[in-house]
């Protein structure tokens, strides 16, 4: 079985349209977000004012102390979903097999494509092309047997870039690369890799599959596969949502444990609202609650469950509560799918 896949990635999205649409602020750092007298967050900026640590979901306020200059424009979604659009009528020139993650992103599989004489590194590099010419930004793509690994490969040579890796240069490329780039790497399990002394995929390969199930639980087996650059899964055309959630942020910060646990009922109503307003039918496989406390720092508390259960994200959110133990600026409710196993080996050539 062949397969090529392309993950098709947009360099900062929403600044680089309003970038195109007034060409004046080129050079200058733009970001798009919320303002900052009205506790706003940033949602997405360009290279220039990354320089000054600048990046998405920061709060602009904070932005705005780093970067005096920093040009904050309210976004604009129906501008980008054009472009969006635009984007996947290029994009279906060369497959119908297309697999959005967001509206700046997402993976073809070209395995089929006979355009460019069938080389995936050659329809990308014409697709980049298109969108520089068509829609008036840039994007960054990677090449490579499968998505999870064309997806680190996007990330490579951004800005306006691409990068490849061929079937036969994937073993060298995984040993070398940082356990922190795998799929579903967060912050506590990367702090425990780093207490184990693994760094690396190659360092990660050392261990066996019970073992890496002992230490991580049932993320060991998907863990097995991705430092070995393994991963079956598809381009899923009909996107299958991954959670559903709803958030609020509060005028003035919620003081204790009981304002928060009073904001509850509500938050569920709308998270219950949203489901089932949803065009898809959702299994749910985890329920969760997220909390941003009155100095940034977030926290996500979740549990199995396979219903919407009140008193549940009663008692998750008092164990996120008692993690700051502060007054909290941002509440948030929400409900994970359950998911299919993802990953075996596969064969793959002709790059």
């Amino acid at each position: 079985m062949t397969r090529k896949i392309i993950h098709c990635d947009c360099d900062c999205f929403y600044a680089a349209i309003e970038i195109r649409d007034d060409p004046a602020l080129a050079g200058l750092p733009v970001a798009v977000g919320g303002a900052e007298d009205r506790r706003g967050v940033i949602a997405t900026c360009n290279y220039e004012a990354r320089e000054y640590g600048i990046h998405s979901a920061m709060a602009s306020a904070t932005a705005k102390r780093k970067c005096r200059d920093l040009i904050i424009i309210p976004g604009n979604m129906e501008k980008y979903r054009i472009a969006t659009q635009q984007m996947h009528i290029i994009f279906r020139d060369y497959t119908e097999l297309i697999e959005p993650l967001s509206l700046d992103e997402a993976f073809l599989d070209v395995s089929e494509t006979t355009q460019c004489s069938g080389s995936g590194t050659l329809i990308a590099k014409e697709i980049r092309q298109r969108v520089r010419n068509e829609i008036g930004i840039t994007l960054s793509a990677g090449i490579a047997p499968n998505k999870f690994l064309a997806k680190v490969a996007s990330d490579w040579n951004k800005p306006d870039g691409q990068f490849v890796i061929t079937p036969d240069k994937v073993a060298d490329f995984v040993e070398k690369l940082p356990v922190r780039k795998l799929y579903g790497v967060g912050k506590v399990t990367a702090q425990k890799m780093d207490n184990f002394g693994i760094e690396t995929c190659g360092d990660l390969q050392q261990y066996d599959k019970t073992r890496l199930l002992e230490m991580f639980g049932s993320f060991g087996e998907t863990l097995h596969s991705l430092c070995r650059g393994i991963d079956e899964r598809k381009v899923q055309t009909q996107s299958r949502r991954k959670s559903i959630s709803v958030e609020h942020t509060f005028p003035e910060d919620l003081p204790s444990l009981d304002t928060c646990l009073s904001t509850l009922p509500n938050l569920m109503e709308k998270l219950e609202q949203r489901i089932n307003n949803s065009k898809k039918k959702v299994t749910i496989g985890k329920q969760f609650v997220k909390i941003k406390f009155n100095d940034f720092i977030s926290t996500t508390v979740e549990q199995s469950s396979s219903t919407l259960d009140l008193d549940g994200f009663r008692v998750l959110c008092r164990t996120g509560f008692e993690r700051g133990n502060k007054p909290v600026r941002l509440l948030g409710l929400g409900v994970r799918m359950k998911e299919a196993p993802l990953y075996t080996q596969l064969e793959f050539r002709n790059f």
